[in-house]
């Protein structure tokens, strides 16, 4: 048998995350350990004992969900369910690029970090530039992707940014490019538009000042060949080098995420590699959106993608 991860993004974030996990499991917690040593950051707190709107700060939300995605990793190769092919949802791509070995624990624990921070800052500085309205990401649902970007070309300072599937697209913006999107949405006949738990207008180009200031910090960062199928946001497409990899990085901060196309290419991947009987899929840390989204896709019916967040779900796969 082999395995896909497929790793949550930010906006995953819940206080507890993990908790019964790392309780259980002496692997995962001392994932959390470890990244504490790194980071200097109190993990046990930020994951367990932190209030939402803290936890939705870019800096502290990239960090947990990165930390609990490495540690059901950690227990799930402990029990040697390790991945074949990876992908991650936004923020999800750097614990898929740790799990393909293109980055060290301590390299990806770091680059998160300092992710976090820079985006963080970036957001601050677009809501001061607003009269204090912070910007964000909202989901427009029941709408065709095509729609929702005929939308937001129509505005200002709101961009399609997660193309998550055939009814969902999330747009970042400004907080009043938002809020007239949401509006126009509605008047679109869109079911739903919903602002999400996020800081800032990611994978828009309102990030080009975090993705400048980001390009430095991974300048002296070895970005090794991926060691297992791995496909990226930037492109919806496998990606085969440490360099490509790296460069995709940048680009992913002012870059919509292509996710239908990146569920489409690991679907035809395990297609062409035996299929069904040899392919079981697995979200890996926090939450269940992906799942969700899979089941959606065009192969969904072919495969079930179990999340693997809490302790039971955990112990059931290694049984």
């Amino acid at each position: 048998m082999k395995y896909a991860f497929l790793f949550p993004g930010q906006g995953a974030q819940e206080p507890g995350m993990v908790k019964d996990i790392a309780d259980t499991f002496s692997e995962a917690r001392a994932v959390i350990d470890a990244v504490g040593e790194i980071t200097g950051v109190d993990m046990p707190k930020l994951l367990w004992e932190t209030d939402k709107t803290t936890l939705s700060r870019s800096d502290n939300s990239q960090l947990s969900v990165m930390t609990a995605a490495l540690a059901v990793c950690a227990v799930l190769k402990a029990h040697g369910i390790v991945p074949s092919a990876v992908m991650g949802f936004s923020l999800g791509e750097f614990p898929a690029l740790y799990a393909a070995g293109v980055l060290s624990f301590e390299d990806v624990v770091r680059v998160v970090r300092a992710r976090g921070t820079i985006m963080q800052k970036v957001c601050e500085d677009i809501a001061r530039a607003n009269e204090g309205h912070a910007p964000g990401m909202s989901a427009v649902i029941g709408l065709a992707p095509e729609k929702v970007q005929e939308l937001c070309a129509g505005l200002a300072d709101v961009y399609a940014a997660n193309l998550n599937s055939p009814k969902q697209t999330v747009v970042s913006g400004t907080f009043d490019g938002l809020a007239a999107l949401e509006k126009a949405a509605a008047e679109a006949g869109a079911r739903r538009a919903l602002r999400l738990a996020v800081a800032g207008p990611y994978h828009s180009p309102l990030m080009q000042a975090a993705a400048d200031e980001f390009k430095t910090v991974l300048a002296a960062v070895p970005f090794n060949d991926p060691g297992c199928a791995l496909f990226s946001n930037v492109t919806g497409a496998q990606v085969m080098s440490g360099q490509a990899v790296k460069e995709n990085a940048i680009l992913h901060l002012t870059n919509p995420v292509r996710w239908t196309a990146e569920e489409a290419a690991l679907g035809a991947y395990m297609v062409a590699d035996g299929g069904a009987e040899n392919w079981t899929l697995y979200e890996t840390g926090v939450g269940a959106v992906l799942s969700g989204l899979w089941k959606d896709s065009e192969h969904g019916g072919t495969w079930k993608c179990t999340a693997l967040t809490t302790v039971a779900a955990v112990q059931e796969v290694l049984v």
